[in-house]
C-alpha cells in the first residue's frame, strides 16, 4: 500500500476526488468515532455513546447498526443521513506533520479510487487556490485535529464531575431476537440534574455542559435506529 503523499498545487494541479462511500472505504462498520465539534450535527441523527479503548482512554462514538459491520445509514454508495462523521467524510485525504518545523500539511492517498484526474470534482481552482472539494476536505480535517485534544478535556471534565456511568441496551427485533449492548456509557441524567451550582458553572464555562446535554438529546436517536433495523427484515 503506498503512503500518502503532500498535496501539491502544482504537482496536482489537475487531481479530481469523486465523493462516495462503501464497504471498500471502511463505512460498512456499527460505530465511528465522534468529535466534539460535531455533536451537535450529530445528535441530530445518530445515537452518541461513550466507550473505553484496551488502553482506557475514553472516546466518543455515533452508533451506525446494532450489529458488526452493520450501518444502517449506508446505502450503496452514499449516506442517508444528513451528516456523516468527519473521521469519514474526510475521504482519502490526511493531515502530516513535517518532521523538521512541525508543520501541518495535507495529505492525499493518490492510490485511493476515489481520486484520479478524469471524473469528480477538481482540488484545485484554475488560476490556483483550492477549490471547494478541497475546502470542504480541510473543514472535515480541522474538525478531527481540534477534536481530538478537546475530546481528552470533555472527558476529563465529565469525569472530575462524576458524570460518565455504564449503559446497558436491549433492543428485541420483530424476529424476537435480542441484541444486547453492554460495553457504552453514558452521560448519567440523574447525575446532571443533581449537579451543584459551583460545577455546573465550570461545566458551562468550558462548553462542557452543552455537550453533555447533546450526548443526552441523541439517545433519542436509538428508536429510529431500530426502525432501520427492523424495516431490513430482522
Amino acid at each position: 500500500m503506498n503512503a500518502p503523499v503532500a498535496l501539491d498545487s502544482i504537482d496536482h494541479h489537475d487531481l479530481r476526488v469523486a465523493w462516495r462511500h462503501g464497504p471498500e472505504f471502511g463505512d460498512a462498520v456499527n460505530q465511528m468515532l465522534a468529535l466534539p465539534g460535531e455533536f451537535e450535527g450529530l445528535a441530530r441523527e445518530f445515537p452518541i455513546l461513550f466507550r473505553r479503548d484496551d488502553a482506557g482512554a475514553w472516546h466518543a462514538v455515533v452508533l451506525l447498526g446494532l450489529e458488526r459491520g452493520e450501518n444502517l445509514f449506508l446505502d450503496g454508495t452514499r449516506w442517508t443521513s444528513r451528516i456523516v462523521p468527519a473521521v469519514q467524510a474526510r475521504g482519502p485525504f490526511s493531515v502530516a506533520l513535517r518532521p523538521q518545523t512541525g508543520e501541518a500539511t495535507l495529505h492525499v492517498d493518490l492510490a485511493d479510487p476515489r481520486i484520479g484526474r478524469e471524473v469528480g470534482e477538481p482540488l484545485f481552482l484554475p488560476h490556483g487556490g483550492n477549490a471547494p472539494a478541497l475546502q470542504q476536505a480541510t473543514r472535515h480535517l480541522r474538525v478531527i485535529g481540534e477534536g481530538l485534544p478537546a475530546a481528552q478535556a470533555m472527558f476529563a471534565a465529565l469525569e472530575e464531575a462524576g458524570l460518565i456511568e455504564p449503559v446497558a441496551i436491549t433492543v428485541t427485533l420483530g424476529s424476537g431476537r435480542e441484541v444486547v449492548l453492554n460495553q457504552y456509557h453514558t452521560v448519567g441524567a440523574d447525575r446532571l440534574a443533581a449537579l451543584d451550582g459551583a460545577t455546573l458553572e465550570r461545566l458551562n464555562r468550558t462548553g462542557v455542559l452543552r455537550l453533555a446535554f447533546l450526548q443526552q438529546a441523541s439517545l433519542g436517536n436509538m428508536a429510529r435506529l431500530i426502525e432501520l433495523k427492523q424495516a431490513r427484515g430482522d
